[in-house]
């Protein structure tokens, strides 16, 4: 799915809303984890129940790749399972030089045919180029993230910029609006209309609403442009709301409260 396809899909659905698969099977309901295919079940099931409410999955590869051989094949069978209608994200944070890059792109563009894959920036341009070589495929890049220690480095100054400022400023060269986002954490709103002013016509992944305390309101309200151009991630608040035999059904309600409150901002900001 590409950039386009992804707007008529929010179009359509109302919704900017991306699930995060961050299935820990220490967390997953008990009358699964001894199942054969614990992980992917509680996938299936969550999927079936939530895909009329959210464009897109984003499934963290850590939980899975902790796992071993099984891990990756409940990977591989979720990604299958995933309808085309939904835009998919490996959420790999990847980052090397060329020659590693172009391997781990083609992990998860070929082998793993994800529409997107989240990479690192930290060692320039030529370990983010063989992610963008790849045509009809998008590449996520870290800008500003949710997490605390983000102030050690990506919220220190370079001369008069913060230094995701000169990432964002830097990229945007590498690659197109068409095949290049970047990750922007929902609890850094603050720095939202900032961050427009460098890329105003970007997509951006925004994870950090819900159990990390983000608001959508805020991130509405200065994120979204003319395309909308968010995709905002929700994981535990929605695939963990019921650790009973419901739990699909109560990740339904959270992601069609999401849904509501999404459709809402969309007629108000738009």
């Amino acid at each position: 799915m590409n950039k386009m396809q992804l707007i008529e899909k929010i179009q359509q659905k109302k919704s900017f809303l991306c699930i995060g698969l961050d299935t820990d099977i220490q967390k997953i309901p008990k009358h699964l984890q001894t199942t054969q295919h614990a992980v992917f079940e509680f996938n299936k099931a969550i999927i079936d129940a939530t895909k009329d409410f959210c464009v897109s999955y984003k499934i963290n590869t850590a939980f899975y790749e902790s796992q071993g051989l099984k891990g990756w094949e409940a990977m591989e069978q979720t990604l299958q399972y995933i309808s085309s209608e939904h835009f998919t994200i490996a959420d790999a944070k990847r980052g090397d030089i060329g020659n590693t890059s172009a391997q781990y792109a083609k992990t998860f563009f070929e082998t793993l045919p994800f529409d997107a894959v989240t990479v690192a920036p930290y060692m320039g341009e030529d370990s983010v180029k063989p992610f963008l070589e790849y045509t009809n495929k998008t590449t996520i890049l870290l800008g500003l993230t949710s997490n605390k220690s983000a102030n050690d480095f990506e919220l220190q100054k370079i001369g008069n910029n913060f230094l995701y400022e000169k990432v964002l400023q830097t990229a945007i060269s590498w690659g197109t609006e068409n095949n290049l986002m970047f990750v922007i954490g929902a609890t850094q709103a603050s720095e939202l209309a900032n961050i427009r002013k460098i890329i105003p016509n970007h997509f951006l992944l925004v994870p950090g609403v819900g159990a990390q305390g983000g608001s959508l309101q805020e991130v509405s309200k200065y994120g979204m442009n003319k395309e909308v151009g968010l995709l905002v991630n929700v994981s535990r608040s929605i695939i963990f709301a019921s650790d009973g035999e419901n739990f699909a059904e109560e990740a339904a309600k959270v992601a069609r409260q999401y849904q509501i409150e999404m459709s809402n901002y969309l007629e108000e900001y738009l």
